[in-house]
């Protein structure tokens, strides 16, 4: 039996500047999209455009408060061919949250307060 990643699930209170950090931030695109026929909720599947894993982001009508993340002890990480230059961009977004200079990774915040680890490439 073979199990293979296929997507994480993130909700979001704002859809629109949720997807528009994604693009600017980390480059994703809108691969898939599903909304419920009575408006209730919106599922925008975020992709790389080269591995099948996406980042689901949900969006529901009723929900107003910010979400319950925790003592932010989860987050999704992603390697960047150019690190410098990426932290240059999330820099000047002002989203870096943390940095840990030693292990050479920082991390940034989404729009919602999720971390999201950046790693340069590994040799």
């Amino acid at each position: 039996m073979k199990f293979v990643f296929n997507h994480f699930n993130i909700n979001v209170l704002n859809l629109e500047k949720s997807i528009e950090f994604y693009e600017k931030a980390l480059g994703l695109k809108e691969v898939r999209r599903k909304e419920a026929a009575d408006g209730s909720y919106v599922l925008v599947y975020m992709g790389d455009g080269e591995t099948g894993f996406t980042i689901e982001l949900t969006w529901l009508r009723d929900r107003e408060e910010a979400y319950d993340l925790g003592d932010e002890e989860f987050h999704l990480a992603f390697v960047t061919d150019n690190y410098e230059e990426a932290y240059k961009k999330h820099s000047e977004m002002g989203c870096i949250c943390y940095e840990n200079t030693a292990m050479g990774i920082y991390f940034i915040n989404d729009p919602d307060g999720y971390w999201l680890e950046v790693i340069p490439p590994r040799k």
